[in-house]
């Protein structure tokens, strides 16, 4: 793992400075603290602040081909890099490291974009060919690894791993984006490719990007699909078949992210798809595994019985980072650095301290469970759609609607209300099965309430944005595939994977690695049963089945239970008390001018008198407050940081057309 860089001077000319490239290496120090590289190649600069994980002592970046006419920088792993190098030798490629970053340079250089498609692996990767001038920017399939870029008003193009880099680098400044603002308070993140700071955006997932003198062009090089409900087979697999190919597809996925020249770890929450992942990579393990969890002192949240009974089932190492509501509140702002998005929940604040448990103890990786609740209909959004619909038939039903007593049935409130919430709750638009957003509507239209804050709540309809993300043939496809879809699209790529994910992982130097997000995994969940994922009302199915053999029954048919973490608890108390006045502040808000403070001074007034406060309100709370810090940190105090150097191992290569290469170390 890495944080990579770059400066493409497209029409002028002008080289690029090498202080530039320091400095924006500087701003990702966290992300690959080991080593640093940097290649200057006149008009172009590449930079790499490097984390070893494989190919310990040789595979420092940047990294060139046998002529020296490709260069490479590369954040990420490819999982498949033994099985690439072997058939790219005798094609009569030679490697100078066993590193998989020189792999994914030799297949660039054999196959060009297509040879994305031949890496299963989660990756952010540049590319520089000095003989046709031209800059080549490529992001994994699902978007595990984050790549920004901006395009600077002297034709030029600056890259980073984060977008603290490219501020770093001199060429654009942050500016933030009310419209992007409004999506961040309906989706709970941006979708993208905008970002919320104006003219700053995000390479899409499965999409590559190829810049030179004469253009700028993005194209995609993968798509997330699901057969049409007319191509499905009528007559499915026996499950028998399914389960040994799902276990099959799932073991390899687990073995090969275990590839690394340094000990690897797991998360366990508690629940199933860590467990499950824990359970399979133990086996494999030449030492006893170690296992990494977050308790919190909240009941309502904590999960911890659960993970010590997995522990204890699997025999690991079992380490605890334990999150109170004042730990939560205290490292927000620090949170909201690394993650550069405003957010609407506090989910990432634990999974930080988290990470910062897995560095103390000595580990650079660890595996999670990400992403089986998109790929095998894990979250009540996709039951809240199938009730829906079987409601819509008969929309006079009295009792269909009650069916959500049943799905939230441990909810305050829930089993004994008498159907009349649930039946407005729920029922809003609930004829309108055609609409493409039909499974996220009454998501969306209650994160909404969150907008009345907004000084300029933007577009009234962000989703409308979205049809341009769609595949051909999206209305064709069965309505849970859809609703799979939409959630990958709006939550696990941008939210899950990224401010949950990586960003918080990355800001103590820790990789995070993901079987369920397998390439091959998705695309067979992809083609499977409906029924094999959701059964009734309950969730992933095939999953249940394959953990039979792993896991004690408690754990394996555990239901769900979604990770939530504390919110206003976590910020009205002593330890955060004085950032959380100050930013919240009827002064403060007008410096922003991008809320409301009449508005929020009454919402202030309700959470702090104790009143009852719903999700809209803690979410609006963590929205305002987390936007605040972003204009605090990023536009009002932004500063760049030293440039790597000093103490840093830094190797600057400095390419000229007619003479060898030199590099410096210095």
């Amino acid at each position: 793992m890495c944080g990579i860089a770059g400066i493409l001077h497209r029409t002028e000319g002008e080289s690029v400075p090498e202080r530039s490239l320091r400095q924006m290496l500087g701003r990702l120090r966290h992300r690959g603290p080991d080593e640093f590289g940097i290649l200057l190649d006149h008009e172009l600069g590449l930079g790499s602040a490097r984390l070893s994980v494989i190919d310990l002592d040789g595979g420092a970046q940047p990294i060139p081909n046998e002529d020296e006419s490709l260069w490479i920088v590369f954040n990420g792993e490819i999982f498949n890099h033994p099985e690439l190098r072997t058939e790219l030798e005798p094609r009569g490629h030679r490697f100078r490291t066993r590193s998989d970053t020189e792999v994914a340079l030799h297949l660039y250089e054999e196959y060009g974009p297509k040879g994305l498609n031949r890496m299963n692996g989660q990756f952010a990767l540049a590319v520089w060919d000095a003989r046709r001038r031209r800059l080549f920017l490529a992001r994994d399939r699902l978007g595990v690894r984050p790549l920004f870029y901006a395009e600077t008003g002297r034709g030029g193009l600056i890259f980073g791993s984060e977008i603290k880099a490219i501020l770093a680098g001199r060429e654009t400044r942050a500016e933030l984006d009310p419209e992007i603002l409004g999506q961040v308070f309906t989706f709970w993140a941006a979708p993208g490719p905008q970002t919320i700071f104006r003219g700053i955006r995000e390479l899409p997932p499965g999409h590559y990007l190829t810049a030179d003198a004469a253009s700028v062009r993005i194209q995609p090089y993968w798509q997330l699909q699901f057969p049409a409900d007319c191509e499905r087979q009528q007559q499915p697999a026996p499950v028998d078949e399914v389960l040994e190919e799902f276990r099959s597809l799932l073991i390899d996925a687990c073995r090969i992210r275990l590839r690394a020249d340094v000990p690897v770890g797991a998360y366990l929450s508690g629940g199933l798809d860590s467990s499950m992942i824990a359970a399979l990579v133990r086996g494999h393990l030449p030492n006893r595994l170690v296992t990494f969890s977050i308790a919190f002192n909240d009941e309502e949240f904590d999960e911890s019985a659960f993970q010590r009974q997995m522990a204890a089932h699997l025999g690991t190492e079992h380490h605890v980072a334990r999150a109170t509501h004042e730990d939560i509140g205290a490292v927000f702002p620090e949170v909201i650095w690394h993650a550069e998005t405003p957010l609407l929940r506090t989910g990432p604040a634990p999974m930080f301290l988290l990470a910062k448990l897995v560095h103390r103890t000595g580990f650079k990786v660890v595996l999670t469970g990400e992403g089986a609740d998109e790929l095998l209909a894990g979250y009540d959004i996709f039951k809240e759609d199938k009730i829906r619909r079987f409601w819509a038939r008969e929309p006079g039903s009295r009792w269909r609607c009650r069916l959500f007593q049943r799905l939230y049935r441990d909810l305050p409130g829930v089993a004994q209300n008498n159907g009349e919430f649930l039946a407005a709750f729920f029922g809003e638009g609930l004829r309108e099965t055609d609409s493409p957003w039909y499974s996220h509507a009454v998501r969306w239209s209650n994160n909404s309430r969150t907008r009345r804050f907004l000084a300029a709540a933007g577009e009234s309809d962000p989703a409308s944005r979205l049809i341009s993300r769609l595949p051909r043939g999206f209305s064709n496809w069965e309505p849970l595939a859809r609703a799979q879809f939409l959630e990958i699209i709006t939550f696990l790529s941008p939210y899950l994977l990224s401010s949950q994910g990586d960003r918080m992982a990355m800001a103590h130097s820790v990789e995070g690695r993901f079987p369920f997000l397998d390439h091959r995994l998705v695309e067979f969940c992809g083609r499977l049963d409906p029924r094999l994922k959701l059964s009734a009302l309950r969730e992933k199915r095939l999953l249940r089945l394959a953990a039979q053999p792993w896991l004690p029954s408690a754990i394996a048919q555990r239901p769900k239970r979604p990770y939530r973490a504390p919110i206003h608890r976590s910020f009205f108390n002593p330890t955060c008390a004085d950032y959380v006045n100050e930013l919240l502040s009827p002064a403060g808000l007008r410096e922003t001018g991008l809320f409301k403070p009449q508005a929020v001074a009454q919402l202030l007034a309700k959470l702090k008198a104790g009143l009852r406060c719903t999700p809209a309100d803690e979410m609006a709370l963590t929205g305002i407050l987390s936007t605040q810090l972003i204009h605090h940190l990023f536009v009002k105090t932004f500063r760049a940081a030293p440039g790597v150097g000093g103490e840093d191992r830094v190797k600057v290569h400095r390419r000229r057309p007619a003479a060898k290469l030199q590099p410096a170390l210095t």
